[in-house]
C-alpha cells in the first residue's frame, strides 16, 4: 500500500463532468483524477459518485485525499516529518513505536467500532465519508465535499414513484454486475431479498444466492432465505455457523481488521462469503443500505412516538405529567412506570435520547474500566462526535430524515459497510452495493417522509412498491439479518466459554477494564441474561483478540 509518493485510486467512481468522464474510460480513473485535482483540489470531489477512494501528491508535497459519500471504500492519513502519508488501512500507517489512544478504546466500547476520524493509533486519522483533504504548505483542511440534503417531492403519484423506484433498483443491481457469476448474499429480509430477485430481472441469468444459519432459538431466519431462493429460482447454499467455527475464527478475523471491530455480525458474514468464494464466485452483492436510505429501522418508529411528547401543551407536561409520573409512587405500578419512562426519554433531545440505554453507559462506565483507563479518557467526546454529525445537513428536512442522514454515518459508513467489506476481504470476495447506488440516494433524499415512515408502518414505500414483487411473508416479518447468538453458545459451550473467559482476563490485566468487573460479567450477567450481556463479552473479547495479533504488549500506563 502506498504511503509516500505513489497516487492511489481505488474503487469505481463516477464522474458527472463530460471530460472527466471521458479521461477515466480512456485512461482511467487515475488520469480524471489528476486533471480534476490540478483544476481545483477543493471542489474535485464534487459531483463524483461510485464508490472510491483516492489519494493524489504533487511533487511539492501538496496532498489530496477524497473518499465516498458512505465511505465503502476507505482512506487514512498520517502527517510525518511535513507530508501527509496515507494508505486504506490504518495499520498500514503505524509503526511499533506508534501508540495505542486510550481514547479510542473507550470509543469502540461506547460504538462497538471506532467512527471516523479516530482510529486506535494516535496520530493516525480516517477520512470521514463525503470528505476530503488537502495538505498544502503545510496545512491540513479536512472538509466535507458533500453534505447530506433532503428535498421532499409533494404530489408525485405512487404509481409513478413505484415504477421509477422499481427501475433504479433494476439499474443499480445491473451496475454492479460485472459479468462474473452472478450472486449474493441472501439473509431472507426484504433488502437481500429484493437484491436477488433483481439479479435475474438485470441480468436474466440465475443468481446464486448464499445464506447462513445458526443452530439456535430465535436466531435462524433459514426459512425466509429459502422462501426467497425458491421465489427467485436462484442457486441455493446454505451454511450451518457452529459454535466450533466461532473458536476456530475469532482470532483470525480480529487481527484481519486494520482496528478493533465489534460489529458481531462480521463472523457469519465471513463464512457465507468464504462459503461463495469456495463455489468460484468472486463477486457478491450485498442488500446493505434499504433501512437508512427509507426508514426501515425500528427505533424510527420509537423516536416518532418519542417525538409526539413535543406537540403536548407545556402546562400539561410541566404542570401534570412530570410532577405526577416522576413519584416513587408512580414507579410502585407497571402502568405508571412506563408512563414515566415515556416522559422520561421524551424529555431527552436527539440525539442524546439514543444513548440512554447505550451498553458501557448503562454498566457505569466507572465500573467497567480501571481508574488508569479511566484517567486518560474524556466520556463525553463520543456524544459530542454524534452531536456533531446530527447538525450535519444542509436544509431544513423532518426530523425522520436528520434520523436517517445520522445513520448514514454512523450504522454505515462506521459499522455495517466495514463489517461486509473487512469480512468479504478476509475471504478474498469482491462487493457491490445496490443499494446504495447514488440515483436510489438521490430518489430517497425526494422521498416524503410519509412515504418511509407512514405513522408507525417502517419502509411503508419501499415494501409497497415491493408488493407482488417480494413474497408476502418477507415484506412482514421481524427485521433479524445475520444475529449472532453468541451469548446463549459462549453459555453452552466449553471451547468458546474458555475462549472468551481467556481474553476478558487478559483484558483486564492490560489494565483496561476491571478484573471484578469481568468477573461478575462471565459469572452472573452472562448466564442471567445471555442475549444482552454478551454482546458485552463479544466486544471485550475482540478488542483482547486483535490487541494480541496487532499490539501483544499494550499496557495501560
Amino acid at each position: 500500500m502506498p504511503l509516500n509518493n505513489a497516487p492511489l485510486a481505488l474503487g469505481t467512481p463516477r464522474f458527472s463532468d463530460t471530460r472527466l468522464a471521458g479521461l477515466a474510460r480512456d485512461k482511467g480513473p487515475l488520469a480524471a483524477w489528476q486533471e480534476a485535482f490540478a483544476r481545483n483540489a477543493k471542489d474535485a470531489a464534487k459531483g463524483v459518485t461510485g464508490d472510491f477512494a483516492v489519494g493524489l501528491r504533487e511533487p511539492n508535497g501538496r496532498t489530496f485525499l477524497a473518499i465516498d459519500r458512505f465511505a465503502i471504500q476507505t482512506l487514512c492519513y498520517r502527517v510525518v516529518d511535513g507530508q501527509l502519508n496515507f494508505a486504506a488501512r490504518a495499520d498500514d500507517l503505524a509503526d511499533a513505536n506508534t501508540p495505542i489512544d486510550p481514547q479510542a478504546i473507550y470509543d469502540y466500547l461506547y460504538f462497538h467500532v471506532i467512527p471516523a476520524p479516530r482510529t486506535i493509533f494516535k496520530g493516525v486519522y480516517r477520512l470521514p465519508p463525503g470528505h476530503y483533504a488537502l495538505f498544502d504548505n503545510g496545512q491540513l483542511t479536512v472538509a466535507p465535499y458533500w453534505v447530506p440534503a433532503f428535498d421532499e417531492q409533494q404530489g408525485g403519484s405512487f404509481d409513478g414513484l413505484k415504477n421509477e423506484f422499481l427501475q433504479l433498483v433494476q439499474d443499480s443491481v445491473a451496475t454492479q454486475l460485472d459479468g462474473s457469476k452472478p450472486a449474493c448474499f441472501l439473509s431472507g429480509g426484504t433488502d437481500s431479498s429484493t437484491v436477488a430477485g433483481m439479479i435475474g430481472k438485470a441480468s436474466g441469468r440465475q443468481a446464486a444466492s448464499y445464506s447462513i444459519g445458526f443452530d439456535a432459538q430465535g436466531y435462524d431466519e433459514m426459512e425466509y432465505a429459502r422462501l426467497a431462493a425458491k421465489h427467485f429460482n436462484t442457486e441455493h447454499h446454505e451454511y450451518y455457523v457452529t459454535p466450533d467455527d466461532l473458536v476456530r475464527g475469532i482470532p483470525g478475523m480480529a487481527a484481519h481488521f486494520d482496528q478493533p471491530f465489534g460489529n458481531s455480525s462480521a463472523l457469519p458474514a465471513y463464512y457465507c462469503a468464504k462459503m461463495a468464494r469456495e463455489d468460484g464466485v468472486t463477486k457478491l452483492l450485498a442488500g446493505d443500505g434499504g433501512d437508512e436510505l427509507f426508514g426501515g429501522n425500528s427505533r424510527y418508529a420509537k423516536q416518532r412516538v418519542f417525538g409526539w411528547y413535543g406537540h403536548v401543551p407545556g402546562f400539561i407536561k410541566t404542570g401534570l405529567m412530570e410532577p405526577l409520573l416522576g413519584t416513587k409512587a408512580a414507579a410502585a405500578f407497571p402502568l405508571t412506570r412506563k408512563a414515566g419512562s415515556y416522559v422520561e426519554q421524551a424529555r431527552v433531545p436527539m440525539p442524546d435520547r439514543l444513548q440512554m440505554y447505550n451498553l458501557v453507559l448503562h454498566l457505569g462506565v466507572g465500573e467497567v474500566l480501571t481508574p488508569a483507563m479511566m484517567a486518560q479518557i474524556d466520556t463525553s467526546l463520543p456524544l459530542q462526535l454524534q452531536r456533531q454529525v446530527w447538525q450535519a445537513t444542509s436544509g431544513p428536512c423532518s426530523d425522520l430524515n436528520r434520523e436517517l442522514a445520522f445513520d448514514w454515518r454512523f450504522t454505515l459508513a462506521d459499522s455495517d459497510l466495514p463489517k461486509v467489506v473487512g469480512s468479504a476481504g478476509y475471504a478474498g470476495m469482491g462487493l457491490g452495493f445496490p443499494m446504495l447506488d447514488d440515483r436510489l440516494l438521490e430518489f430517497s433524499t425526494k422521498l416524503t417522509t410519509e412515504y418511509k415512515l407512514k405513522g408507525l408502518k417502517l419502509r411503508w414505500f419501499f415494501k409497497e412498491a415491493l408488493r407482488g414483487f417480494l413474497p408476502d411473508e418477507i415484506l412482514t416479518k421481524k427485521k433479524q439479518g445475520f444475529g449472532l447468538p453468541f451469548g446463549v453458545w459462549a453459555n453452552q459451550t466449553p471451547a468458546l466459554k474458555a475462549l472468551a473467559k481467556d481474553s476478558l482476563e487478559s483484558l483486564a490485566a492490560r489494565g483496561v477494564v476491571r478484573a471484578d468487573f469481568v468477573q461478575t460479567l462471565l459469572t452472573q450477567r452472562l448466564p442471567e441474561h445471555p442475549g444482552y450481556f454478551g454482546e458485552m463479552v463479544w466486544i471485550l473479547m475482540m478488542l483482547e483478540q486483535w490487541l494480541r495479533g496487532q499490539a501483544p504488549a499494550y499496557k495501560v500506563v
